[in-house]
């Protein structure tokens, strides 16, 4: 298994498997979302509640969740970048960071919009929103970092140490509900008995397409980046005049 790992922080070796990958998340992603945004906005009942309203949440949730859930990702390509000094890692690494800082802000921004109606207000300084605010502050300082090196090992090396640091505040968006008395409600319970099930399944489908989603575009740029950082490389040059060859 490791030897199969191992095999991963060969560049080109790399590039193939995402190239080969693509398109089967990419066909995952629009079954699922096309599945699951249907149901969820016309074929769901309204919330005895909020109406119409609550149907954000099949945009809101799945964002809000992978935007963690990508940060995590990235932490364990900055270890494995930091402790075994492969370069893929780290760029797997700047990859996932645009994707998730877009993840995190699609949910900040659907949050306000579900939070005017329900709260009254676009913004209030909860402590749900405010850390949700602060993983964006993250991505960007990481994008940021990897921007500003020329040296891209050193780019890598400082991106990982702020997003290795930055894992502590995970914990405190998933139970700052639990912890402080904010006006954001706690968990959805899409995977419990919380919400009907005509209601539930849909946003079970919407969150598996976000994660299809989060693949794909991070399999697209780590290509790029490979084909980027790499372009001085023979196997680069082997592949450009293949494909000069075709056209």
């Amino acid at each position: 298994m490791w030897k199969k790992i191992h095999l991963l922080a060969k560049p080109d070796r790399l590039y193939r498997l995402c190239g080969q990958l693509f398109p089967w998340f990419a066909l995952l992603t629009a079954l699922t979302l096309i599945l699951g945004w249907v149901w969820g906005f016309v074929y769901a009942p309204q919330d005895y509640q909020q109406g119409n309203s609550y149907r954000i949440i099949y945009i809101h949730v799945p964002a809000a969740m992978w935007s963690m859930g990508i940060y995590a990702s990235m932490a364990v390509a900055a270890f494995c970048g930091l402790v075994w000094q492969w370069k893929t890692a780290d760029l797997a690494a700047a990859a996932m960071a645009p994707v998730g800082a877009v993840f995190t802000f699609i949910a900040l921004v659907t949050g306000s919009v579900w939070g005017k109606p329900m709260w009254g207000t676009w913004w209030i300084w909860d402590a749900r929103l405010t850390s949700e605010l602060v993983l964006l502050f993250l991505y960007i300082g990481a994008i940021a970092l990897w921007q500003a090196f020329d040296d891209r090992r050193m780019a890598g090396r400082a991106a990982s140490i702020l997003i290795l640091v930055g894992v502590v505040n995970l914990p405190i968006i998933h139970y700052s509900v639990q912890w402080w008395n904010t006006l954001h409600q706690g968990s959805s319970g899409m995977l419990q008995q919380a919400i009907a099930p005509e209601m539930r399944t849909p946003l079970r489908w919407a969150i598996l397409g976000f994660l299809f989603l989060f693949v794909s575009l991070t399999l697209q740029r780590l290509r790029n980046l490979l084909l980027l950082t790499e372009r001085q490389r023979p196997w680069v040059a082997e592949l450009a005049a293949k494909r000069g060859s075709k056209a």
